[in-house]
């Protein structure tokens, strides 16, 4: 069972009710990424402490290591990890086709090599699903092809073309399951919207903005997000891929996008750098060695509620590999935190107002 409610709007912006199954999420929502069936340096428990309704996994990691078959003798990759939240897994077209192995793209799929083992891996649209399948997800991403940016208007409507062929046979495969499609179209507008209403089309349960937030100007992307959104359904929900920043999910959630998802939150932790109301720091420099409050006043994470700037100061100069830990739970409380002030702000029909003063306050210290 799917169902997608809109329950409140602010202009473009919307809260809405998301349900896959028994599973019930609520929408702007943000996605930590549990690449090979993990968030960083955290358990499920602390997931759900944080009160995180949903992951993402990545089916071309996991493919590698431990492999499909492992995942699937586990009982899946929900009760493997121990997660019972909502479960997304991307396909992982994005890593195959830039990997650092060898590999071959063509009409029928993904063929690589890796340098582990020497096996050769071909991946279908068909097979891509039916992978995803094996593993229990609750929602399985198709099969696409990203180009990098810049790219050539010729490479781009090659991928706006193979992108809807793919979907198409993901569809036709996966029926019976709940499939986001993704779009392409690089940063070209008429090839943004073609794709886009190459994916809406096929009737997916949710659609997807792909090949955006790869290094091109925040305006062109920002632009491109409006062509999506003003071409996917209402109806259904709309989920920019690999989007972590906090001021521009604000400003994707504007333009009405629904999902995000993103490793943006936990590599910042591991990098020494902090989100706060006030901005992100970073705990290592030396005028937090004294500072004796949380990372930051307003936040009630078991980070901030039991230990001080000064104490992971200490432990990231120390090397100590628990620092890693807290900073990671306090970045995703962050981003949940955010999610849900957004959606009360939307609500309250005062997201634009909302998303400026966080602009304002959002500054480095």
């Amino acid at each position: 069972m799917f169902d997608f409610e809109i329950l409140s709007e602010d202009k473009k912006a919307r809260e809405a009710c998301m349900i896959v199954d028994d599973k019930e999420v609520k929408t702007p929502l943000f996605m930590p990424v549990a690449t090979r069936g993990v968030v960083k340096t955290l358990i499920a428990e602390d997931l759900d402490r944080l009160e995180v309704q949903a992951i993402i996994s990545n089916m071309y990691h996991l493919l590698l290591k431990p492999g499909i078959g492992t995942i699937e003798d586990a009982g899946g990759l929900h009760r493997f990890m121990n997660w019972d939240g909502l479960l997304f897994t991307d396909s992982g077209g994005f890593q195959m086709i830039r990997s650092d192995f060898e590999n071959k793209v063509n009409s029928n799929g993904v063929t690589f090599n890796t340098d582990r083992d020497d096996t050769t891996y071909e991946i279908t649209p068909e097979l891509c699903i039916k992978m995803q399948r094996r593993i229990g997800s609750d929602v399985a991403m198709c099969l696409d092809y990203c180009p990098p940016y810049p790219s050539d208007r010729g490479e781009i409507e090659k991928s706006v073309i193979r992108t809807r062929d793919w979907a198409k046979r993901c569809k036709e495969e996966g029926d019976d399951i709940s499939i986001f499609g993704i779009s392409q179209g690089g940063t070209i507008p008429e090839l943004r919207e073609e794709s886009c209403k190459d994916i809406a089309d096929l009737g997916f349960q949710g659609n997807a903005i792909g090949g955006l937030s790869i290094g091109e100007p925040t305006d062109e992307m920002y632009k491109n997000v409006e062509i999506s959104t003003k071409v996917f359904p209402e109806e259904a929900p709309r989920y920019f891929m690999g989007l972590g920043s906090p001021i521009d999910i604000l400003e994707c959630v504007d333009r009405g996008v629904d999902l995000f998802d993103s490793a943006y939150p936990t590599r910042n932790a591991r990098h020494r750098t902090l989100f706060t109301r006030n901005g992100k720091i970073r705990i290592d420099r030396r005028k937090f060695k004294k500072e004796n409050g949380p990372l930051d006043e307003e936040c009630e994470c078991p980070t901030c509620k039991n230990y001080t700037r000064a104490y992971i100061h200490h432990l990231c100069k120390a090397e100590e590999m628990s620092w890693m830990r807290l900073a990671s739970i306090h970045n995703i409380k962050f981003m949940m935190d955010l999610m849900e002030d957004g959606r009360k702000a939307i609500r309250e029909k005062r997201f634009v107002e909302f998303k400026e003063e966080f602009k304002r306050k959002y500054k480095n210290c």
